[in-house]
Protein backbone atom coordinates (compact mmCIF):
# COMPACT_ATOMS: atom_id res chain seq x y z
CA UNK A 1 0.00 0.00 0.00
CA UNK A 2 2.98 2.34 0.44
CA UNK A 3 4.42 2.03 -2.55
CA UNK A 4 1.09 2.93 -4.29
CA UNK A 5 0.96 5.81 -1.92
CA UNK A 6 4.10 6.83 -3.08
CA UNK A 7 3.24 6.69 -6.85
CA UNK A 8 -0.10 8.32 -6.57
CA UNK A 9 1.53 11.01 -4.51
CA UNK A 10 4.37 11.73 -7.03
CA UNK A 11 1.41 11.62 -9.75
CA UNK A 12 -0.58 14.48 -7.39
CA UNK A 13 3.18 16.45 -6.99
CA UNK A 14 3.62 16.46 -10.99
CA UNK A 15 -0.07 17.41 -11.49
CA UNK A 16 1.04 20.59 -9.05
CA UNK A 17 4.07 21.39 -11.43
CA UNK A 18 1.34 21.17 -14.59
CA UNK A 19 -1.15 23.01 -12.22
CA UNK A 20 1.47 26.34 -12.02
CA UNK A 21 0.63 26.94 -15.83
CA UNK A 22 -2.77 26.25 -15.58
CA UNK A 23 -5.39 28.67 -14.21
CA UNK A 24 -8.11 26.10 -13.36
CA UNK A 25 -5.58 23.58 -11.31
CA UNK A 26 -3.93 25.30 -8.14
CA UNK A 27 -0.56 23.90 -8.46
CA UNK A 28 1.24 25.07 -5.07
CA UNK A 29 -2.00 23.61 -3.16
CA UNK A 30 -2.26 20.30 -6.03
CA UNK A 31 1.51 19.83 -4.72
CA UNK A 32 1.07 20.20 -1.10
CA UNK A 33 -1.60 17.36 -1.49
CA UNK A 34 0.97 15.15 -2.62
CA UNK A 35 3.03 15.94 -0.05
CA UNK A 36 0.46 14.61 2.25
CA UNK A 37 -0.20 11.25 0.63
CA UNK A 38 3.61 10.64 1.10
CA UNK A 39 3.27 11.54 4.84
CA UNK A 40 0.07 9.20 5.08
CA UNK A 41 2.14 6.53 4.18
CA UNK A 42 3.42 3.94 6.76
CA UNK A 43 7.11 4.70 5.84
CA UNK A 44 7.05 8.52 6.05
CA UNK A 45 6.36 9.77 10.03
CA UNK A 46 3.58 12.62 10.02
CA UNK A 47 5.07 15.49 10.19
CA UNK A 48 2.48 17.72 11.22
CA UNK A 49 4.47 20.99 11.72
CA UNK A 50 6.22 20.43 8.03
CA UNK A 51 2.67 19.75 6.66
CA UNK A 52 1.20 23.10 8.34
CA UNK A 53 3.81 25.54 7.41
CA UNK A 54 4.13 24.46 3.93
CA UNK A 55 -0.10 23.90 3.64
CA UNK A 56 0.15 27.57 4.57
CA UNK A 57 2.70 28.62 2.19
CA UNK A 58 0.19 26.83 -0.28
CA UNK A 59 -2.91 28.71 0.78
CA UNK A 60 -0.72 32.06 0.70
CA UNK A 61 0.86 30.88 -2.90
CA UNK A 62 -3.00 30.87 -4.24
CA UNK A 63 -4.32 33.91 -2.57
CA UNK A 64 -1.41 36.00 -4.55
CA UNK A 65 -2.42 34.15 -7.49
CA UNK A 66 -5.17 35.79 -7.67
CA UNK A 67 -4.41 39.47 -6.53
CA UNK A 68 -0.61 39.94 -8.59
CA UNK A 69 -1.87 39.77 -11.67
CA UNK A 70 -4.45 42.06 -10.50
CA UNK A 71 -1.45 44.09 -9.46
CA UNK A 72 0.23 44.06 -12.93
CA UNK A 73 -2.84 45.25 -14.80
CA UNK A 74 -3.67 47.76 -12.71
CA UNK A 75 -0.15 49.41 -12.07
CA UNK A 76 -0.31 49.67 -16.17
CA UNK A 77 -4.04 51.15 -16.05
CA UNK A 78 -5.56 48.14 -17.58
CA UNK A 79 -9.36 47.25 -16.60
CA UNK A 80 -10.90 44.43 -15.08
CA UNK A 81 -11.88 43.12 -18.62
CA UNK A 82 -7.53 43.05 -19.62
CA UNK A 83 -7.76 40.57 -16.39
CA UNK A 84 -10.69 38.48 -17.83
CA UNK A 85 -9.08 38.48 -21.27
CA UNK A 86 -5.58 37.52 -19.82
CA UNK A 87 -7.18 34.07 -18.56
CA UNK A 88 -9.62 33.44 -21.40
CA UNK A 89 -6.43 34.35 -23.70
CA UNK A 90 -4.22 31.54 -21.18
CA UNK A 91 -7.39 28.79 -21.91
CA UNK A 92 -6.67 29.49 -25.07
CA UNK A 93 -3.58 29.71 -25.80
CA UNK A 94 -3.16 25.87 -23.54
CA UNK A 95 -5.55 24.68 -26.37
CA UNK A 96 -3.67 25.84 -29.29
CA UNK A 97 -0.88 23.65 -30.64
CA UNK A 98 1.37 26.50 -30.86
CA UNK A 99 4.72 26.55 -28.56
CA UNK A 100 4.81 29.14 -25.52
CA UNK A 101 0.74 29.46 -26.64
CA UNK A 102 -0.71 30.23 -23.13
CA UNK A 103 2.28 33.13 -22.93
CA UNK A 104 1.07 34.01 -26.53
CA UNK A 105 -2.73 33.72 -25.58
CA UNK A 106 -2.26 35.38 -21.73
CA UNK A 107 -0.76 38.86 -24.06
CA UNK A 108 -3.12 38.94 -26.67
CA UNK A 109 -6.38 37.91 -24.83
CA UNK A 110 -5.12 40.72 -22.30
CA UNK A 111 -4.89 43.29 -25.44
CA UNK A 112 -7.98 42.06 -26.74
CA UNK A 113 -9.88 42.68 -23.51
CA UNK A 114 -8.51 46.15 -22.89
CA UNK A 115 -9.67 46.66 -26.63
CA UNK A 116 -13.60 45.96 -25.49
CA UNK A 117 -12.86 47.95 -22.82
CA UNK A 118 -11.71 51.17 -24.59
CA UNK A 119 -11.33 51.06 -28.59
CA UNK A 120 -9.88 54.12 -29.35
CA UNK A 121 -6.72 53.86 -27.23
CA UNK A 122 -4.07 50.88 -28.73
CA UNK A 123 -1.06 51.86 -27.22
CA UNK A 124 -3.03 51.73 -23.35
CA UNK A 125 -4.25 48.89 -24.24
CA UNK A 126 -0.90 47.53 -25.52
CA UNK A 127 0.39 48.63 -21.78
CA UNK A 128 -2.07 47.49 -19.82
CA UNK A 129 -2.08 44.17 -21.44
CA UNK A 130 1.62 44.14 -20.90
CA UNK A 131 0.83 44.88 -17.00
CA UNK A 132 -1.63 42.33 -17.26
CA UNK A 133 0.74 39.86 -18.84
CA UNK A 134 3.83 40.71 -16.11
CA UNK A 135 1.41 40.05 -13.59
CA UNK A 136 0.67 36.70 -14.84
CA UNK A 137 4.59 35.79 -15.42
CA UNK A 138 5.30 36.51 -11.96
CA UNK A 139 2.32 34.57 -10.53
CA UNK A 140 2.57 32.11 -12.78
CA UNK A 141 7.17 31.88 -11.48
CA UNK A 142 5.59 32.05 -8.08
CA UNK A 143 3.43 29.27 -7.60
CA UNK A 144 5.96 27.18 -10.20
CA UNK A 145 8.81 28.03 -8.07
CA UNK A 146 6.73 26.60 -4.43
CA UNK A 147 5.62 23.80 -6.46
CA UNK A 148 9.45 22.59 -7.36
CA UNK A 149 10.38 23.18 -3.94
CA UNK A 150 7.56 21.11 -2.57
CA UNK A 151 8.80 18.53 -5.33
CA UNK A 152 11.93 18.51 -4.21
CA UNK A 153 10.73 18.16 -0.15
CA UNK A 154 8.67 15.03 -1.70
CA UNK A 155 11.72 13.54 -3.76
CA UNK A 156 14.04 14.12 -0.52
CA UNK A 157 11.70 12.57 1.65
CA UNK A 158 11.06 9.49 -0.33
CA UNK A 159 14.59 8.90 -0.52
CA UNK A 160 15.42 9.32 3.16
CA UNK A 161 12.25 6.56 4.10
CA UNK A 162 13.11 4.55 0.74
CA UNK A 163 14.14 1.63 2.71
CA UNK A 164 11.43 1.88 4.83
CA UNK A 165 8.69 1.97 1.77
CA UNK A 166 10.63 -0.97 -0.36
CA UNK A 167 10.08 -3.97 2.95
Amino acid sequence: MDIFLLIVGALIMLLGLIGSFLPVLPGPLTGWVGLLVLHLTNAVPMDYTFLGITLGVAILIWILDYIIPVLGTKKFGGSKAGAIGTIVGLILGIIAPIPGGFIIGAFLGAFVGEMTHDSKDVSRALKAAFGSFLGFLASTSLKFLVSTVFFIFYISKAVKYWDAFIQ
